[in-house]
Parts: C-alpha cells; sequence; structure tokens
C-alpha cells in the first residue's frame, strides 16, 4: 500500500498528482493508494481517501512507501518507523521552512526529497527501491531546562534589609 498525506491543511498539487499516477496506465495503477487529503479541495477519482482520522499510525505501518508533505511531526513519524518517506515541500506554506527540514533529512539519508512535482513519478521509482538511513530523534534537554528553571523560581527570595529614612 501506498499512503499518502498532506497534514492538517492542504495540498491539492500533491494529492492531484498521485491521482493521476493512480488511473488506469498511470504508474501506480497496479498499487492500493490510500490518501488523506486533510481541508484540499481536489477530490481524488482513481484512489481510496478521507480527510482526517485520529491518528495516521496504521497507515504508515501498513505502507510500503509514504508520500507526504514536508512537515516535521509527519516525517519524524515516519522515518522514526524506519518507513521509506518521499516527501514534498508544499509551496503554499508561507515561510518555505519544509524545504529547510527535508534538505536536512534528505542529506542524511533518512528520506528523499521531489523539489518538483512533475519529476514525481521519477521520484517515485527511486522511493520504491530506497533503503533509508535509520533515523533516531536527537537528545532534547528542554524538559530538563524547564524544570532547573522552574524550581529556580520556586526559591524563596533572600530577606531585604528594610531602608529606613
Amino acid at each position: 500500500m501506498i499512503f499518502v498525506t498532506v497534514g492538517s491543511t492542504d495540498f491539492d498539487a500533491l494529492v492531484e498528482a498521485v491521482d493521476q499516477l493512480c488511473a488506469p496506465g498511470g504508474r501506480l495503477a497496479g498499487y492500493t493508494v490510500e490518501m488523506q487529503i486533510g481541508e484540499g479541495r481536489y477530490i481524488p477519482r482513481h484512489a481510496a481517501y478521507f480527510r482526517f482520522a485520529p491518528a495516521l499510525d496504521p497507515y504508515y505501518e501498513r505502507a510500503e512507501l509514504v508520500i507526504a508533505h514536508g512537515g516535521l511531526g509527519t516525517a519524524v513519524e515516519v522515518i522514526g518507523r524506519g518507513r521509506r518517506l518521499l516527501a514534498v515541500a508544499n509551496p503554499d506554506r508561507y515561510d518555505h521552512h519544509q524545504e529547510d527540514l527535508l534538505s536536512t533529512l534528505a542529506e542524511a539519508g533518512h528520506l528523499l526529497w521531489c523539489r518538483d512535482l512533475r519529476r514525481l513519478e521519477e521520484y517515485i521509482e527511486m522511493a520504491l527501491q530506497f533503503t533509508p538511513v535509520p533515523y533516531t530523534c536527537p537528545p532534547c534537554d528542554i524538559p530538563r531546562i524547564i524544570q532547573e528553571h522552574m524550581r529556580r523560581r520556586r526559591r524563596p527570595a533572600s530577606p531585604r534589609k528594610e531602608e529606613r529614612a
């Protein structure tokens, strides 16, 4: 199964590009393809779809390949499971942060990054043969830093000497 996810917003260009590849005679015509289309307006005609689900874990676990937008949460969930991920940055995101993320993760070998939807079919071919470099989440000190900060704030203040006039 190939699973496509666009996250919580929309990415009609990706959904439509994959849907066209699912049409009779298309590269994905022989595959089961399921798409999570979020708030998108484009409705797939050649693949099963849904807008949202309580969790995408069951889809990730069944997928031979995940094709997704470039969101951090989705990327980490997929590559953290050792699944093949073909990511496409959504150009409608205002600050293009997805490109920075995908560049870093692709360079490390954790995923494939398709920079141009016109090359999606070519990238799907590569992704179906791709063996990702295992990803482990880097250590995070944020909880410890917050706890230390909160401990410092709870310490009683030093008594001050009152000034007399």
